[in-house]
């Protein structure tokens, strides 16, 4: 019986210590935001670009705007909320979530670059990879983050199969081949951390 119960207290330690590991840096405001501004995007490209394979670079920069406008967002949110709290492990939970994020948004502005440059035949397959790399970010990042995330993760990765597979043709970069994935993507994001981290909390 003194087993069993050293073994509860044991569990009960350990999803303590896992909580508390839990990252809040990320908030479901600028998510949200992100998403609608995806969604925006693809309505703007759908009428400002009709033929995006003959005008790569005013696609390109079009997205890679938005890109730049939603990191910048959750960013401010980031360093904002670990200034205030003033603990050096809020601060170190912060760093350690760029470190864990950053390398799939190194990777993707090299291989946009790349094929770009080298391989414009094949920018079809941007948006997809985009997705792809995006939920490794997701994946990377899943042990600071509420469980559930993992499907969110999820959904990136199938999102972007299901472009490279479909999106090509006479549907290459569509603007809802990034609309929908990344527009659905990050409201999905923002419900999670909304109902895991901020309504079960009672913080906003």
């Amino acid at each position: 019986m003194e087993l069993h119960d050293a073994l509860a207290e044991i569990a009960e330690i350990r999803l303590r210590v896992e909580r508390t590991n839990v990252f809040r840096g990320y908030r479901s405001l600028p998510v949200a935001f992100s998403g609608l501004l995806a969604f925006a995007a693809a309505l703007v490209q759908g009428v400002w670009l009709p033929e995006p394979m003959r005008r790569l670079p005013d696609y390109l920069a079009l997205w890679i705007g938005v890109a730049l406008v939603s990191m910048a967002a959750a960013g401010a949110e980031m360093a904002l909320r670990a200034r205030r709290s003033g603990s050096p492990l809020a601060c170190d939970l912060t760093r350690l979530a760029v470190e864990q994020f950053l390398p799939c948004l190194v990777a993707g502005a090299l291989l946009t670059y790349a094929i770009a440059r080298f391989a414009a035949e094949s920018t079809w397959l941007l948006p997809g990879l985009w997705q792809i790399l995006f939920s490794l970010g997701v994946f990377a990042s899943h042990r600071l983050l509420p469980r559930s995330a993992f499907g969110v993760g999820v959904f990136y990765l199938f999102a972007g199969l299901a472009c490279i597979a479909l999106a090509r043709g006479a549907w290459a970069l569509s603007p809802w081949a990034m609309g929908i994935p990344f527009g659905a993507g990050q409201l999905l994001a923002a419900a999670v951390l909304y109902w895991t981290l901020e309504r079960a909390h009672g913080t906003y």
